[in-house]
């Protein structure tokens, strides 16, 4: 099976979804905080490993503390995901912190920033948006 493939894609899209009902509903460890979404799943092609992005929105320790608990959970997630999900082999989920949306809304402020730096360099200018 090739790694993008269509069934590839929709495996991941499945165990995506499981986890994040299991993450959000079902785990009650308060280490984990109320705001954490799973953003993306990679599932290898040979159904082995999982590596399952998450996004938590809080300082690093809350991230660090939502980390621990989600590996503490693992055997309940996996048995979850053995549950709902109809595959030959169940996955060893590996848990990944998220920069990604962190990242971009830090672009986004530096871009407004550098924006209001040349509105007040040019104020009879209108600087245009591409």
């Amino acid at each position: 099976m090739k790694k993008n493939s269509v069934k590839n894609s929709r495996i991941n899209g499945e165990v995506q979804r499981v986890l994040a009902e299991a993450i959000r509903g079902q785990i009650k460890d308060p280490r984990i905080a109320p705001m954490t979404s799973v953003v993306r799943v990679e599932v290898a092609p040979d159904l082995k490993t999982c590596k399952a992005y998450i996004s938590v929105l809080g300082d690093e320790a809350a991230q660090k503390d939502t980390l621990a608990g989600l590996n503490s959970a693992v055997g309940f997630l996996r048995n979850q995901l053995a549950q709902k999900v109809n595959l030959r082999i169940t996955p060893q989920i590996r848990f990944v912190i998220d920069q990604s949306i962190a990242y971009g809304v830090n672009m986004s402020h530096k871009i407004e920033q550098v924006m209001a730096d040349q509105r007040a360099k040019n104020p009879d200018r209108e600087v245009e948006h591409e």
